[in-house]
């Protein structure tokens, strides 16, 4: 299983370096992703020097697996927002969207990555929807932006309503993260690939220890999709959602959307089209869960079923999944980590629309390190921390709570099958006092820790990916127990069969 991007780009130069015996830095970023090179470029720009420190390969994470729309109109994000928080808020919001849709088509123009203009759409196929849409329309003109209400659309099925914005942007994500890395090379900053931040000591400088060695740093910027070492507590206060991507090759008659779709209803769709070599590929995506408390495989098929519904003769190229986080108060968790006395920074909580709010996070992040924090990022800083998040918090610990309960009752009520697992599925039970989880994959089978090392949760099978992903908060590892992703910052440990 590869995305569509990371297929068309296996093999092709991404530039890192080794890193330095003795490598010191003014700010060290742990993450590869949008927020991280996005964040290392606008600081090399103010003349820092910088290194990115990346625990697998550059975009092997969120953003060589999203669906890459850039975007002011996202679903019905705005009345959300406002909803839950006041206008002003989500006139910040938009604000700082803004400005970070200007300056990543403008890195796009300066570097030539090749950028498709498209209309976003937002659409509903039941009254509930269509209400939802009313809302992020009245929304959205009070804030001067300009969605037209249209009641029917492209879509090769009917509608309640949908919204529309022209203008907005799709491209290649790899593309984006390639020109990234060149510039941020040229202006002497480093890339490291297979370092995967362990520790953090000392304050003046930090101490940055990784799996490939040690960086001294006068700031740290956690660019990890949840910031790992459980500084800031920020595993606590999001939710984890997994969500699918296919993309099909369409016959020759076959209907391919010239607009980027995205659902208000649940299950949520996104459709768009895709370049792939000299094709134009359908691209849907949808049907997320929160990570470890669904069954991936059921969750894929059903997507797909509903695809070759729409458009019949369509042949699969490719499907992925992607890992997106949700703070509890629906906005973007930026800033300084408490206790590290404005030294630890961290950007997360996109919920699912990272390529406008990584970028927002990067600008966010390099203007609080040069005391120059942009005007917008106050209001979602104060609006991040009222009742509405404390409570929607406080839900959260609670339903992890539940779930810890429930997988450590039923490890200690099922004993392992003495049997192994049949080819891709995997089971987790007791053996003496603990969880063990054993797995089968390309004729393979190992038994590893069925304790996730994060907060020991106990984990579930993937049955789509093949991997252990915790229920708790995220954490997900290979059949074999490799650490993929999530706030877990070590592996597995490995058990007899």
């Amino acid at each position: 299983m590869s995305s569509l991007w990371l297929d068309m780009h296996e093999g092709s130069q991404m530039p890192t370096d080794a890193l330095p015996g003795r490598a010191s830095v003014d700010v060290a970023v742990a993450g590869g992703g949008l927020t991280g090179l996005a964040t290392a470029v606008a600081l090399a720009r103010t003349g820092r020097r910088v290194i990115v420190l990346e625990a697998r390969t550059v975009g092997a994470v969120a953003t060589g697996n999203t669906t890459a729309k850039l975007s002011l109109l996202q679903g019905a994000r705005l009345s959300e927002i406002r909803r839950r928080h006041a206008l002003g808020t989500a006139a910040a919001y938009l604000t700082a969207s803004r400005a970070a849709q200007d300056w990543l088509l403008e890195l796009c123009r300066t570097h030539r990555v090749e950028v498709q203009r498209r209309d976003a759409v937002s659409y509903a196929v039941g009254e509930a929807g269509a209400r939802r849409l009313r809302a992020e329309q009245e929304t959205a003109r009070a804030l001067g932006l300009p969605a037209r209400w249209e009641d029917s659309t492209e879509l090769p099925f009917p509608v309640a309503g949908a919204l529309s914005l022209a203008e907005q942007a799709q491209f290649d994500p790899m593309e984006v993260l390639l020109a990234l890395a060149q510039e941020l090379r040229e202006r002497g900053g480093m890339i490291v690939d297979g370092a995967r931040l362990t520790d953090v000591a000392g304050r003046d400088p930090l101490t940055v220890s990784t799996t490939r060695g040690t960086v001294h740093a006068d700031r740290l910027v956690l660019a990890t999709g949840v910031p790992v070492l459980g500084r800031g507590g920020h595993a606590l206060r999001m939710v984890p959602h997994r969500s699918y991507a296919l993309a099909y090759r369409v016959p020759e008659s076959g209907w391919v959307p010239r607009g980027m779709h995205v659902s208000v209803d649940a299950p949520v769709r996104s459709l768009r089209s895709a370049r792939y070599g000299d094709e134009e590929l359908l691209l849907v995506g949808g049907n997320d869960h929160v990570t470890g408390r669904a069954e991936p495989a059921a969750a894929v098929q059903e997507l797909d079923t509903w695809a070759r519904s729409l458009v019949p003769g369509i042949e699969r190229t490719h499907w992925w999944a992607a890992q997106d986080y949700e703070s509890a108060s629906g906005l973007p968790l930026i800033g300084a980590l408490p206790g590290s006395g404005g030294r630890i920074l961290a950007s997360t909580g996109y919920a699912k629309w990272g390529m406008t709010s990584a970028v927002v996070g990067a600008l966010a992040v390099t203007g609080t390190i040069e005391d120059r924090p942009p005007s917008w990022l106050g209001a979602l800083r104060s609006a991040g921390g009222g009742l509405p998040a404390v409570a929607a918090m406080a839900a959260l610990t609670a339903a992890a709570g539940r779930e810890a309960m429930t997988g450590w009752a039923g490890a200690a009520l099922r004993p392992l099958p003495s049997r192994p697992p049949s080819e891709g599925e995997g089971v987790v039970g007791r053996r003496g006092a603990r969880p063990v989880a054993v797995s089968t994959v390309d004729g393979r089978t190992c038994a590893v820790s069925g304790v996730c090392t994060h907060l020991a949760g106990v984990l579930r099978w993937n049955d789509a990916e093949h991997t252990w992903d915790c229920p708790l908060h995220g954490s997900r590892f290979s059949a074999e127990g490799a650490l993929l992703e999530g706030p877990a910052v070590k592996d597995l440990g490995t058990e007899p069969l």
